[in-house]
């Protein structure tokens, strides 16, 4: 059984190299320092620790991926987002550390 709510690096760099995510939105919750040192353009950055307060600017009607370093972060926020309402988020396992091989 697969996890509706969670992604492998492989297969969200495909559907980012295809074009397939232009309608979703990408978040990013590293911190400051790490965004600074390389993030995906189409990406909105809101750290870990700001999405409580910052939970007004996510769009419920778009699908959201969530990104780290290594997919622990995120996945702790899908779960935090998942239980504030949130039905189309997906944790995007390995982070950044795995998608930057992948992404163009």
């Amino acid at each position: 059984m697969t996890d509706k709510h969670a992604i492998t690096a492989d297969e969200f760099a495909a559907k980012h190299n295809a074009g397939e995510l232009d309608d979703a939105c990408i978040i990013d919750v590293r911190e400051p320092y790490e965004w600074e040192a390389g993030h995906l353009d189409k990406a909105h950055h809101i750290p870990m620790n700001t999405v409580p307060s910052r939970m007004n600017e996510l769009d419920k009607t778009k699908t959201m991926y969530i990104i780290c370093a290594h997919g622990v972060r995120s996945w702790h926020v899908t779960q935090y987002l998942l239980g504030n309402g949130f039905d189309n988020v997906i944790n995007v396992e390995g982070g950044m550390a795995d998608i930057e091989h992948h992404v163009r």
